[in-house]
């Protein structure tokens, strides 16, 4: 920068000087760049300071280029494209304007396109606008999951429509004192996992199982469908007496428990927290263990599906003495307030 300083004043002493003067000065100029170009033949390293000099000389004076001796004067003319570019492209940089939306919202616009795949932009604005955040549509528009098929509602969201008019029933064995095997019958409604019978008999029939099912409802009303395995107990009469009174049967595919998972899940809890720890004298004695533990499970067990609620709802007791009851003997026990 200095350089370039005293150069621009030495070329206004100049404009006072005779041309004969100047004429010689600038003969010998040139011959002192001639001998410093022979003891340095590569290129000399220019700045940027250099550059904008050649440059605004060769606007000022065009016929400047012709006595460049340092660069040629194609690249002069390339710095002057480049510094346009660069002139252009700084008065053309954004300038501020909307400012940037917070990740929070971000996120929860993303949130709730993917759990509400049928919501357009103006259905999410408005529940945003509903909760206090003034954003526009247009960024909700921007920031929404992208759907690669048509929106369409999930398999959890299906069942969960259908799930009130859904039971599922199965029979499981009992081992007694005296060896011999008894059948337990369960039927469990799905909206609330509650256990609508449990039963016991030593000989399980199509006429049996259809007379438990017509007792477990009996004025409620019935289930649209029940989950069944393939058991052969499930005869023909059984099918014919659930289409008399509505109820469809659907039964699982062949080996495949798991298409039954709350049945089977839910037997596996009736062994645990009941007949692992009782010896079973006979049919009587198993129906009476049944129904104390399907009181039990109703009314006092708590849930995860539920949210730590019993299938008949129990509702929350702030304020009284607490009372233990025991249940099955001392095996579980029930928590109240009075």
């Amino acid at each position: 920068m200095v350089h370039l300083l005293r150069l621009l004043c030495g070329a206004l002493i100049g404009l006072f000087q005779s041309s004969a003067r100047r004429e010689a000065e600038i003969l010998v100029l040139r011959q002192q760049i001639n001998v410093l170009r022979r003891k340095a033949p590569k290129r000399p390293a220019l700045n940027n300071a250099d550059r904008l000099l050649f440059v605004w000389l060769s606007r000022l004076v065009p016929t400047t280029l012709a006595a460049l001796a340092v660069v040629r004067p194609e690249t002069v003319i390339r710095w002057h494209r480049a510094g346009f570019r660069a002139y252009w492209r700084l008065r053309s940089r954004p300038r501020g304007g909307r400012p940037k939306t917070p990740l929070e919202i971000r996120q929860l616009i993303r949130d709730m396109s993917i759990a509400n795949p049928l919501w357009g932009a103006p259905r999410i604005h408005g529940e945003l606008l509903n909760l206090g955040i003034d954003v526009g549509q247009t960024t909700v528009a921007k920031y929404m999951a992208k759907h690669r098929r048509p929106p369409s509602q999930g398999w959890r969201t299906f069942l969960r429509n259908h799930v009130d008019g859904i039971a599922s029933m199965d029979l499981f064995v009992v081992p007694t004192a005296s060896f011999r095997l008894l059948y337990g019958l369960l039927i469990l409604q799905h909206d609330r996992r509650q256990i609508m019978w449990l039963g016991a008999t030593a000989h399980p029939t199509a006429e049996w199982i259809t007379r438990q099912l017509a007792e477990a409802y009996g004025w409620k009303e019935a289930p649209q469908y029940v989950v069944r395995n393939r058991d052969a107990v499930y005869g023909d009469i059984f099918i014919r007496r659930l289409r008399a009174i509505g109820i469809r049967a659907r039964p699982t595919a062949a080996r495949s428990p798991w298409q039954n998972g709350y049945a089977e899940r839910l037997i596996g809890s009736i062994r645990r927290e009941c007949l692992d720890y009782v010896v079973v004298f006979g049919e009587r004695h198993l129906c009476h263990l049944l129904k104390s533990y399907q009181r039990y499970y109703n009314e006092a067990r708590t849930h995860l599906s539920l949210r730590k609620d019993a299938p008949v709802s129990r509702g929350v007791q702030a304020v009284g003495r607490i009372l233990c009851l025991p249940i099955l003997g001392g095996l579980h026990h029930q928590y109240v307030r009075i």
